[in-house]
């Protein structure tokens, strides 16, 4: 096979047929339309092979429907399994196709090497107009490595000449709150989604600038310590936006951090404001960090627990959550939830979705659990070793109870689905 330079060259000249093919099989002369369909399922590379095959190929190759969606994959072959976009691939689409890109994202590893590429990329976007853009750290520290400037730099023109940004996802990255008003002076119109956790460099008046300029905001993504009763405040004002998603990552970094509380009249502001927005918020805490949540009924709709919690604060979540619709415990320790289960099920009325895994529950009690929750519950995925045989049921009888009340056919999971 010859260079990737040469696999998207404009001036091939064969009209030749797929070897070992008849005659009367003449792949040259498929529809525009169909190729352009199988080119978009094709891997960037395979994709540059075929556009050898003749010249209609290779006008497919080069038609802007294609390019408007884009992954650029970037890793260090002596570091990463994933395979890589090859330079000469990236430089001919650039030169012919950056004002085509409209649906951008940069897959990269740890290596400070594919980050800075993927800053050397951006930087030259001077004829885009994107609509999104995701930068994809597969492992820290990826973007945090790179010089603070040189990030800075390259995200600005992407800012600057969009004008049209709807979604931006920059999680774990060194974006700061001079970059986010260049973003808003550029994009406030049009921007929806923005997600932004593990941002240090960002402060709480950062993400008030945005919630202030872009009306048109829809989902928000960041960190608990930029979560403020001002921000929420602010989001519920009657000039700003109408919020259908806040995602939360509640994350500590080491152990006995300490977390402020918000305010319950805070959080009621914003229900009041955006009766029907989901709050999702993923904790990653220890089990002795959990003092300031829960108190206080809160609207969380959809709750993750990705370290250990305790029964105590299961319990809490069952008394203050009424909003629940999604539960996910990935840990908890030995002892049996069946309290807390029950309650989940006696005051949160929306629960539709729970996960459970490395914990337990008796047979029983989420036999009950599911007959008070019902049909409802259109996601039931449990492991198999966190239910505990009793009295009543076994593991052999326990699905054909559930499904019984569920209305659907039941098993345990032998693996997360979550």
């Amino acid at each position: 096979v010859g260079t990737h330079q040469e696999a998207i060259r404009e001036d091939s000249e064969s009209e030749a047929v797929v070897p070992g093919e008849s005659p009367d099989c003449e792949w040259a002369r498929l529809p525009q339309e169909l190729l352009l369909h199988i080119f978009q399922y094709l891997p960037l590379l395979d994709r540059a092979y075929a556009s050898q095959v003749c010249r209609r190929w290779n006008q497919a190759f080069h038609m802007p429907e294609l390019w408007r969606c884009f992954e650029f994959e970037l890793n260090q072959p002596a570091s990463s399994y994933l395979k890589a976009t090859h330079p000469d691939l990236i430089k001919q689409i650039i030169k012919r196709h950056s004002n085509h890109l409209q649906y951008v994202s940069f897959k990269v590893d740890s290596s400070t090497e594919s980050a800075e590429a993927a800053c050397d990329i951006l930087s030259q976007l001077v004829n885009c107009s994107l609509k999104t853009l995701g930068l994809i750290s597969t492992a820290r520290p990826s973007f945090m490595e790179v010089p603070k400037s040189h990030f800075i730099s390259a995200l600005t023109v992407v800012f600057v000449n969009s004008k049209s940004l709807s979604s931006l996802k920059i999680d774990d990255t060194p974006v700061d709150d001079p970059s986010l008003k260049v973003l808003v002076a550029n994009n406030s119109d049009t921007l929806k989604l923005l997600k932004m956790s593990s941002c240090p460099h960002v402060s709480p008046a950062g993400i008030l600038c945005v919630a202030d300029q872009c009306h048109g905001l829809r989902e928000l993504a960041l960190n608990y310590h930029l979560l403020s009763d001002e921000l929420l405040l602010a989001l519920s004002s009657e000039k700003h936006v109408h919020l259908e998603h806040l995602r939360i990552d509640v994350v500590s970094e080491n152990p006995g951090q300490h977390f402020h509380t918000i305010k319950k009249s805070s959080w009621d502001a914003m229900v009041r404001h955006s009766p029907k927005f989901n709050l999702v918020m993923y904790f990653f805490l220890y089990e002795e960090e959990f003092g300031p949540f829960f108190n206080e009924e809160i609207p969380v709709t959809h709750l993750y627990f990705g370290r250990s919690v305790s029964k105590e604060v299961l319990g809490r979540v069952g008394l203050h959550c009424p909003r629940l619709v999604e539960l996910v415990v990935c840990a908890n320790g030995l002892r049996p939830l069946d309290e807390e289960l029950i309650r989940i099920a006696k005051h949160c009325t929306q629960l539709s979705a729970i996960g459970l895994g490395e914990c337990e529950v008796s047979c029983s009690a989420f036999v009950e659990f599911v007959k008070m929750c019902g049909r409802r519950l259109s996601q039931l995925s449990i492991m198999e070793e966190v239910l505990i045989p009793d009295h009543k049921y076994s593991l052999d009888e326990i699905h054909w109870e559930v499904s019984k009340h569920l209305g659907r056919v039941w098993f345990p999971d032998m693996m997360p689905t979550w």
